[in-house]
């Protein structure tokens, strides 16, 4: 049950703390804001109001997390913020709360790393263990899968979606959907550039997947076949994998558009 609160740090009564929370010099805490266990907080950190933070948690200085989003049409309402287990927010990084015309929520999930000064924006969707490299950003109602690397000064535009395992590289600036398994690279005029081959061997995927869904994307980007034709195909020829027809689903299920090979 024990908890250490610096003495120059302001938290509100109306505040939960769960057991064993560490709350450093200078931090803000306001009013309905809710600290899992184990969870630290090193030193000038605010928690906004309506915002959750699971257990195991770590926040270095100068994050915020949970305050009011970035929307010129907020009018003040009541949206929340929701953080899972064991994330460690490094640095300056920044998460809005949601926007009610938005779904009012911004969710991210377990097991993330977001280096120094990354930014999720409002009524973003973040799923677990996602490497967010410095000053990485997503806009508003961006959808992003697990295990995703989102390449240093990378920026997703609004409403774009994020495929699992996909690569960012640095600098990249998506304005469509971004394919899972895949590595997106490039500022204007930004295109896959086929399978994140190294990446996914890391996460134990094995060679002979790596390679259909190399041939999946062969069949997709360098054949004759236009769009509903190679996805048919990467299906009938592949789809015993769950990873190819996840990827199928992906580009579907997709409204901007993605970004091809």
């Amino acid at each position: 049950m024990a908890r250490s609160i610096h003495a120059s740090s302001t938290v509100s009564p109306q505040a939960e703390l769960g057991n064993d929370v560490s709350i450093g010099p200078y931090c803000t805490i306001d009013a309905s804001a809710v600290i899992g266990d184990n969870t630290e907080l090193r030193s000038h950190v605010v928690i906004g109001p309506h915002t959750i933070l699971g257990v195991n948690n770590i926040v270095y200085p100068f994050v915020s997390l949970g305050l009011e989003p970035q929307d010129l049409k907020f009018g003040r309402e009541v949206t929340r913020c929701e953080i899972g287990d064991r994330n460690t927010f490094r640095e300056g990084v920044t998460v809005n709360r949601g926007t009610e015309k938005g779904g009012a929520i911004t969710r991210i999930g377990n097991d993330n790393f977001m280096m120094t000064s990354a930014h999720i924006a409002h009524d973003c969707q973040v799923g677990d263990k996602n490497i967010f490299a410095n000053h990485a950003t997503l806009a508003g109602h961006v959808e992003l899968g697990s295990e995703c690397n989102i390449g240093a000064f990378s920026a997703v535009h609004q409403f774009c979606r994020v495929g699992n395992h996909a690569f960012l590289g640095g600098f990249t600036v998506a304005t469509l959907d971004c394919m899972p398994y895949m590595k997106t690279v490039g500022a204007r005029g930004t295109k896959s550039y086929g399978v994140n081959s190294i990446g996914l061997e890391r996460k134990g995927f094995s060679r002979d997947l790596i390679a259909k869904l190399k041939e999946a994307h062969r069949i997709l980007f360098h054949s004759d076949l236009d769009r509903d034709q190679g996805l048919i195909e990467i299906v009938d020829k592949l789809g015993n994998y769950a990873e190819i027809n996840y990827l199928a689903d992906f580009i579907k299920q997709s409204v901007r558009g993605i970004h091809r090979g």
